[in-house]
């Protein structure tokens, strides 16, 4: 626990001896040989309680339940609860455009005569889907959504401009 020295103690010592005197030294001593005693009693029953309860909550079974936590192959759980006679995988092993040429020595059924390319079944083309035509505006649209119509300039008020520049206002301001 705490890591003295012989010279430590010594020194310890000495200083106590110079402190409390010859005749209090042995009460001294009793008294912390007696502090040293309970603190160690008290550790080794805390000690005690404290496997008692690991005992008593059988922390066995959590201890494995985290090691399985740990040990946890993500992936595979998954695959197992969604693929579980691996069909999907063994469909997507096979590449459908790979095309199997037989070898020069194989038996072949169909002849094929040198400089001709095999006879390959290739699955018939796939037109092309016609997107759906897009909807036609709604027979009513709320008011709220209309935007305000614009008010033509020759509309306005008295020929007025619809914006007036700074300068004309400053202008206008320091004749009146």
């Amino acid at each position: 626990m705490f890591d003295f020295a012989w010279s430590e103690i010594l020194m310890i010592g000495a200083v106590a001896l110079i402190a409390i005197g010859p005749k209090d030294m042995p009460a001294a001593i009793r008294t912390v040989s007696g502090m040293v005693k309970k603190a160690r009693k008290m550790a080794a029953e805390f000690q005690t309680h404290v496997d008692e309860m690991v005992r008593e909550a059988d922390l066995g079974d959590v201890k494995k339940a985290f090691n399985d936590i740990r040990n946890l192959n993500f992936t595979d759980t998954i695959e197992k609860h969604i693929d579980p006679d691996r069909s999907l995988r063994k469909t997507f092993e096979d590449n459908p455009f790979d095309t199997v040429y037989p070898a020069v020595g194989d038996t072949v059924v169909d002849e094929v005569a040198v400089g001709e390319a095999p006879v390959v079944d290739l699955p018939p083309a796939v037109e092309p889907v016609a997107e759906p035509a897009k909807p036609l505006a709604p027979a009513f649209i709320p008011p709220n959504m209309v935007p305000p119509p614009v008010v033509a300039a020759a509309q306005s008020p008295a020929g007025a401009p619809a914006f007036i520049p700074p300068e004309a206002v400053l202008q206008r301001q320091s004749k009146a």
